[in-house]
């Protein structure tokens, strides 16, 4: 099989991998390199649902041992089986590197022989790329479930960030659809070591929505816990979406604004600093996909609304639909300077979505909107 069929094959068996550029703070002391660590940003992909890729996003190998019932790539499914060999690997990243295609890389790979052998091969692209090649840009290194701690150490030598999938939220969840991973043992267990390891820009992971009937209370009770305790840099939710041929071809397709509301949770949770306790789910400890969490949250207190914009604290500004924490840092600041805001152009100047915060604002004494056709819509009343 030729190089340019490999690309394309191992680049589209990555798709279901989500991930994001980062810039890294890490100080690269010679000269005789190229590339940017901290400057990658170059966008030339999106997901399905809108999220931008801007690295080389590949698979080293799409031959895997493991069995994982959603995964096109899982033993027994993928006919179509294609890898690398390691100079080829950095051969082709350099090609689309000095050519500007992309700035960055992205490599994850199916577990071949088992999770170290794998890795091995993984960590020698990498390394040709980084010593033969010069480059010193920015690398994301998938782990494998299950690879030891000296590869992982090693890895970690040449990547600005690490990330090992979760793909459900807790051990059953996973006994679901895999038969060979065990969650504690083969993804926390290594999701432990990458924490307390000097990666530049951190770790990450990745859960699968929806394969294992598992609810988005257990996703992000999930995700906060490892904020929390893994020092997690960000979670990523990818819908699951069948796959023909594997197990799991006739179950339904998850809808994107399950994962969307997911990622919204995440925001919340990962830079507001909400807690998890103040977000709203259904009976079946599902989100309400009829309306914005933000707003969920928002109703779910209307005893605080309408809050007067010139005197409310930033904690409580950054809980109102609409207001972001740049808007709200602003409108501390007017506070500070005794600048009244008396006009909603004022606040549509300084970054607030007025047609989202003005059910919840008032200003001069008055209320600028009624918040029952929200509560209406929420099913509250």
């Amino acid at each position: 099989m030729n190089t340019l069929r490999k690309v394309e094959i191992l680049g589209q068996s990555a798709k279901w991998d989500s991930c994001a550029s980062s810039s890294s703070n890490r100080k690269v002391s010679t000269n005789d390199r190229i590339g940017n660590a901290a400057g990658c940003g170059i966008c030339h992909s999106f997901t399905e649902d809108g999220q931008c890729i801007s690295l080389w996003k590949t698979l080293y190998s799409n031959a895997c041992s493991f069995d994982c019932k959603y995964c096109a790539n899982a033993a027994g499914c993928n006919k179509n089986k294609a890898r690398f060999e390691p100079e080829e690997f950095a051969k082709v990243f350099m090609s689309l590197y000095v050519r500007n295609y992309v700035e960055g890389l992205f490599i994850s790979s199916a577990v071949e022989k088992d999770p170290d052998n794998t890795t091995e091969n993984m960590i020698e692209a990498v390394n040709i790329i980084r010593n033969k090649y010069k480059f010193q840009g920015y690398i994301h290194f998938k782990v494998l479930p299950g690879t030891s701690y000296d590869m992982i150490k090693h890895a970690s030598e040449f990547s600005d960030r690490m990330s090992i999938n979760l793909e459900a939220p807790n051990k059953s969840r996973l006994a679901e659809i895999s038969s060979v991973k065990d969650f504690k043992i083969d993804i926390l267990r290594r999701q432990a070591w990458l924490k307390r390891m000097k990666i530049p820009s951190g770790q990450t992971t990745q859960l699968v929505v929806g394969s294992s009937d598992e609810t988005d209370m257990e996703i992000l009770s999930m995700v906060d816990w490892e904020y929390k305790n893994f020092k997690l840099k960000r979670g990523y939710y990818s819908a699951f979406s069948p796959v023909p041929k594997t197990p799991l071809e006739n179950k339904n397709k998850v809808p994107l604004k399950r994962e969307n509301f997911l990622f919204r949770c995440d925001w919340l949770l990962r830079k507001y600093k909400f807690k998890l306790n103040e977000l709203v789910f259904d009976d079946r400890d599902n989100l309400p996909l009829n309306q914005d969490p933000k707003v969920s949250i928002a109703l779910k207190n209307r005893d605080l609304y309408p809050l007067d914009i010139n005197e409310a604290t930033y904690e409580d500004l950054i809980k109102v639909p609409g207001i972001g924490l740049q808007s709200a840092y602003r409108i501390t600041q007017m506070q500070k300077s005794k600048e009244k805001l008396t006009k909603q152009r004022q606040l549509k100047s300084i970054g607030v979505v007025l047609k989202r915060a003005l059910p919840f604002i008032k200003f001069n004494g008055t209320v600028q909107l009624s918040l029952n056709p929200l509560i209406r819509q929420s099913g509250v009343i």
